[in-house]
């Protein structure tokens, strides 16, 4: 009995000892082997984040090796860039890594003392460049805006008012803006983004709810008016249109 125990244990250790040698071996194919390097980033919904975005902010280089690649602390990374909000990656064989994520979404552009920053609903910078982007999202202009880097939060109240009434309006309608100018404290005039601009008079920043409804009727319709519109001015209780002469 005993000596049949004994090549049983023998035969387990031996069984052990080549499983072990098949999993280093099939481990050391998957990560080693050339034809699994990384050639493709996937984004899933991504609006204004690139590929080249995320290898920058995740230190992800072309052609790693993909088995390499440690996916959670990829995720990590990018969960800690301001401009999103939830995050997850996930390998695809045999070259792909697939990001899933969320951004916070830059509702407004304003002008620094060094160049642009993107703002989110709150205020908070979540983007800065020296060289203004294609504009996807209106400008500020008029605000005193100095040495703000990303992360900090604009503490400038008009600013913040003005973040407030963008919030409150549909994608489609802030696709329309191209700029909002703050004349003086109580005055904000607002331009739509059309072949001629068309300006939209807000004048004090009180009624949002109302002024952006009015507002996302004025430029849906505006489309479809056959009538040339100088301006709008959304101060009075019914809009006054003034029509080109």
């Amino acid at each position: 009995m005993a000596v049949i125990k004994r090549r049983r244990r023998k035969r387990r250790l031996f069984r052990g000892i080549i499983f072990l040698i098949v999993s280093a071996t099939v481990l050391g194919f998957f990560v080693y082997v050339p034809f699994f390097t990384l050639s493709e980033i996937k984004l899933v919904g991504a609006k204004y984040l690139t590929a080249e975005d995320i290898m920058k902010v995740g230190n992800i280089y072309m052609g790693e090796q993909l088995f390499r690649l440690e996916t959670d602390v990829v995720q990590s990374r990018l969960s800690k860039d301001l401009r999103i909000e939830e995050v997850s990656v996930r390998r695809h064989l045999p070259h792909t890594l697939e990001v899933t994520l969320k951004e916070r979404i830059p509702l407004a552009t304003v002008v620094c003392n060094y160049g642009y920053l993107d703002l989110d609903r709150n205020g908070v910078i979540i983007d800065s460049y020296k060289s203004l982007k294609t504009m996807q999202i209106p400008m500020i202009n008029g605000a005193s805006v100095r040495d703000l880097y990303i992360g900090d939060e604009v503490e400038d109240e008009i600013v913040k008012k003005i973040l407030d009434f963008l919030q409150r309006l549909d994608e489609e309608t802030l696709n329309r803006l191209s700029e909002i100018a703050i004349v003086d404290t109580d005055y904000i005039v607002m331009y739509s983004a059309t072949a001629r601009p068309v300006q939209i008079r807000l004048g004090k920043l009180e009624r949002l709810d109302e002024k952006a409804r009015l507002t996302e009727d004025f430029l849906r319709d505006l489309e479809t008016n056959p009538h040339p519109v100088e301006y709008v001015d959304f101060n009075y209780t019914t809009p006054f249109i003034k029509l080109v002469q």
